[in-house]
């Protein structure tokens, strides 16, 4: 189980990552907005929980909170200095889970943490898999499947594959697709990489790459997603 902590106060990033490792969880470390964006991009597919400070150096939690909620369905747990409805009501109202106010008990956390892992493993059981075409995609592994067999994808790939199976039956221009993946990767990705990934795409996913069902070209617009 691989929790993602983002925190500011390395006393609190000390005591909370040493207990953490001991109830046996994998505990990936961030101090600013920037370090979670990174080891989200890569290690999203195997974070199962995070743990946002609200107030962080460059940002806030509800920019991560929301960058999470974009590519994967898992908890989000706000822990904040802030006591106030209106920030309560905005981190729930953007898909966070709960929300702990500073100073905290340490076994309230754990217990809160248990009790959104459950409530998730509850939920997800019946929707943990995106069906696109003959590809099946398993959300909670990051794992894609052909025919039953494992496709190998990078990151981007596995986003712009997530990105598509959710438009199914609509028209992407490219600028809608580079902004998708700027939301969610926090990374610069330019109009010829874009070509280059959808054609490496495209020859994992598709039964014939020169004649598209599921990533049609339309010449002018953008691409046509399959059902």
């Amino acid at each position: 189980m691989t929790l993602l902590l983002v925190e500011d106060d390395e006393i609190i990033v000390s005591g909370l990552e040493y207990t953490l490792q001991q109830e046996g969880y994998d505990v990936l470390v961030a101090n600013t907005v920037e370090e979670a964006k990174k080891i989200l991009n890569h290690q999203i597919q195997h974070i199962n929980v995070c743990l946002f400070d609200l107030n962080l150096p460059d940002g806030n939690g509800y920019q991560l909170c929301s960058l999470v909620k974009q590519n994967r369905d898992i908890p989000v747990l706000f822990l904040t200095a802030i006591d106030d409805e209106g920030n309560v009501v905005k981190g729930l109202d953007m898909g966070a889970d709960d929300y702990i106010t500073k100073p905290f008990r340490v076994k309230e956390l754990l217990s809160r943490i248990r009790t959104v892992l459950r409530r998730y493993e509850r939920q997800t059981k019946a929707k943990e898999t995106v069906n696109f075409g003959s590809i099946s995609i398993h959300s909670l592994e990051g794992k894609v499947f052909k025919n039953h067999e494992e496709l190998h994808v990078t990151a981007l790939e596995y986003r712009l594959l997530m990105i598509f199976a959710k438009h199914r039956g609509q028209i992407l221009t490219r600028e809608q697709l580079l902004n998708l993946i700027w939301d969610s990767a926090g990374d610069f990705v330019n109009d010829n990489t874009l070509t280059v990934y959808i054609k490496r795409l495209r020859e994992k996913i598709e039964d014939d790459p020169q004649t598209p069902t599921l990533i049609q070209t339309v010449r002018g617009l953008g691409y046509r997603v399959g059902e």
